[in-house]
């Protein structure tokens, strides 16, 4: 109820109707003169507004990293997914949202033993090369204390967000593909948060990301990386490669050739997927570029994944997709080196999920006109009221973005959707990760195709017994002093 508490009210500031003044005698304007008044009022709303929440993600964030001793996890990246889909979202939705962010951490932190801090190194400030160099042998031989210190020493240091982006983004990329991505993605969200929130909570939010750097699996040591061949040796090889690429890149134009790099992603050859990446990079082809190129195959995957497979599979499409959107992300933050390792590490996966796409479902294109996307849109709810809707769903969002249908509206749209259903920490992190993407790529084919993929997600995984938008509904009439329900009298039969 607290959280309702908090936030209620505010989603109504950009609803308020304008408000009717008495105008003085003589003013030639007035429309424009009680609109100047309006202003300032209507701007303090706002502000407060914006306060409210960040102030409530701000103690959800605060809370989070410190009552997990694991750190950051499912928890607080549902907030921070959250908190970015606010501006995506409908004002009545946007509570809700905050809603299902907050109670993630709440659950998150359960019945876990709290995290406590460590201080920094003592004595001078260690230089950042040396901080470095300690931070990734910490992480290498899995010593969790000593990677803490390492990142908050740093922080005390007073480096700035982009030399401690580098830092731990470095750390994140020296294995292979850390816990299915959850590593790096943990990472950019945790700099995302701190985007939303104030980089003053720098040192116990990145402190929360040492234990998953120590102790996550890493893909060089399955087998699946290294049988019946071994990725990691291709990639190896492509990493010895990367300095001189990027060098003679730095004198070329890239010519933008993203659907022939594409088609030799979704292939069935993983040298050839890497000596094309390798070619982009040396064409002039920028690394966040590169980086959102296979976050574009991994979502192809999604896009046309059959519903013959079976049900888990949805995950395994999904992780290399989110983590691919993590790495585009962090490559917008900070040009490095060793983040770009993870582009490479992301079109490996991409690459591994090539079963999920046998056969490929068909990419939906549109059939219908403008005149009917209203109707259109008013379908997709009751068709997420009924399992196994996928390909309809797909089908669905073509007709609607494909005969030019307002995107944004179609994203208000999936996120109500996302939000009546009980949260699922894959689909939340899908629907955000697509619609970051779609950012990317505007109004082009290919940004439909995020959608459309996403939407076929969310329909794979609706309708669930939407218990938790009940226990919304009730904090919300009880906040706002409205009845649980109506007495009805008793009816004696004769």
């Amino acid at each position: 109820k607290s959280v309702v508490a908090l936030i209620d009210g505010a989603d109504d500031v950009n609803e308020q109707p304008p408000k009717v003044r008495a105008v003085p005698a003589g003013d030639d304007h007035p429309a424009e003169a009680q609109q100047s008044r309006d202003s300032p009022h209507q701007g303090r709303l706002r502000a407060a507004h914006a306060g409210s929440v960040k102030q409530l993600f701000r103690t959800g964030l605060e809370f989070g990293v410190r009552y997990r001793r694991e750190g950051w996890g499912a928890g607080l990246t549902t907030l921070t997914c959250m908190m970015n889909l606010l501006p995506a979202l409908a004002p009545e939705d946007r509570s809700r949202a905050l809603f299902h962010g907050l109670a993630a951490v709440a659950e998150d932190t359960s019945a876990n033993p709290p995290h406590f801090p460590l201080a920094p190194l003592p004595g001078s400030t260690v230089e950042l090369a040396t901080l470095k160099r300690w931070l990734r042998r910490f992480v290498e031989v899995r010593d969790t204390e000593g990677a803490e210190r390492c990142i908050v020493s740093a922080v005390e240091a007073g480096y700035p967000p982009p030399v401690l982006a580098e830092m731990l983004f470095a750390s994140a990329t020296d294995h292979r593909y850390l816990s299915i991505g959850h590593v790096v993605d943990f990472t950019n969200k945790a700099f995302e948060a701190l985007d939303h929130a104030g980089w003053d909570l720098a040192g116990p939010v990145l402190a929360s990301l040492a234990h998953g750097y120590a102790n996550s699996d890493r893909m060089e040591e399955s087998n699946l990386w290294r049988s019946p061949l071994d990725l990691v040796a291709i990639l190896n090889r492509a990493f010895e490669a990367l300095p001189a690429v990027l060098e003679n890149g730095r004198h070329a134009d890239w010519n933008g050739r993203r659907s022939e790099l594409v088609t030799i992603m979704l292939g069935d050859d993983p040298s050839a997927i890497a000596d094309a990446m390798l070619a982009a990079l040396g064409a002039g082809c920028a690394a966040d570029e590169l980086a959102g190129t296979v976050a574009y195959a991994a979502a192809l995957r999604i896009a046309r994944f059959p519903i013959s497979n079976e049900f888990s599979d949805w995950d395994t499409a999904h992780h290399s997709f989110t983590f691919a959107n993590a790495v585009n992300r962090g490559l917008q933050r900070v040009t490095s080196l060793e983040l770009l390792r993870a582009a490479f590490d992301a079109a490996m996966s991409v690459y591994l999920n090539r079963f999920l796409n046998v056969p490929a479902v068909k990419l939906p294109r549109s059939h219908g006109n403008s005149h009917c996307q209203a109707a259109l849109l008013e379908q997709l709810l009751p068709l997420l009221d009924r399992q196994q809707q996928v390909n309809q769903a797909g089908e669905l969002a073509a007709a609607y973005l494909l005969s030019g249908g307002d995107a944004a509206t179609f994203e208000a749209a999936i996120g109500h959707a996302l939000l009546r259903e009980d949260r699922n920490f894959h689909t939340i992190q899908n629907v955000e990760a697509a619609i970051r993407q779609y950012a990317r790529l505007g109004g082009t084919e290919a940004g439909a195709h995020l959608l459309i993929g996403t939407v076929r997600y969310l329909a794979a995984h609706s309708p669930t017994m939407r218990a938790q938008g009940q226990t919304y509904q009730i904090a919300l009439k009880l906040h706002r002093g409205d009845r649980l329900f109506e007495d009805e009298p008793d009816v004696i039969q004769p």
